[in-house]
């Protein structure tokens, strides 16, 4: 089993920052990518960033890009999202998502149990 873990979510004001932690744990073998994703209340899901593992290349949403920061931590197997800047239209719950191979040499996708994030003054 394999599970994602996430937290760090919160009340914030406007202008204000947080920082998102995932956590991989299970029977891990190897983490190949990780992203967050968020949704908006009546909006569909969409992605913030992703970071590729082994190299570290990383891609943003236009709407975060230079306020957002991703990045990862390989011995904790652990994901953040430094987010600062952050605006009202930020407000979402954000979801961790992973594309792991577990000890049985299986390739799943993962998604966490989501984190809320509300940014309002």
């Amino acid at each position: 089993q394999v599970q994602l873990v996430e937290s760090g979510g919160g009340l914030v004001q406007p202008g204000g920052s947080l920082r998102l932690s995932c956590a991989a744990s299970g029977s891990i073998s190897s983490i190949y990518h990780m992203g967050w994703y968020r949704q908006a209340p009546g909006k569909q899901r969409e992605l913030v960033a992703s970071i590729i593992i082994s190299g570290g290349s990383t891609d943003y949403a236009a709407s975060v890009k230079g306020r957002f920061t991703i990045s990862r931590d390989n011995a904790k197997n652990t994901v953040y999202l430094q987010m600062n800047s952050l605006k009202p239209e930020d407000t979402a719950v954000y979801y961790c998502n992973a594309d792991i191979q577990n000890t049985a040499w299986s390739l799943t996708n993962y998604w966490g149990q989501g984190t809320q994030v509300t940014v309002s003054s």
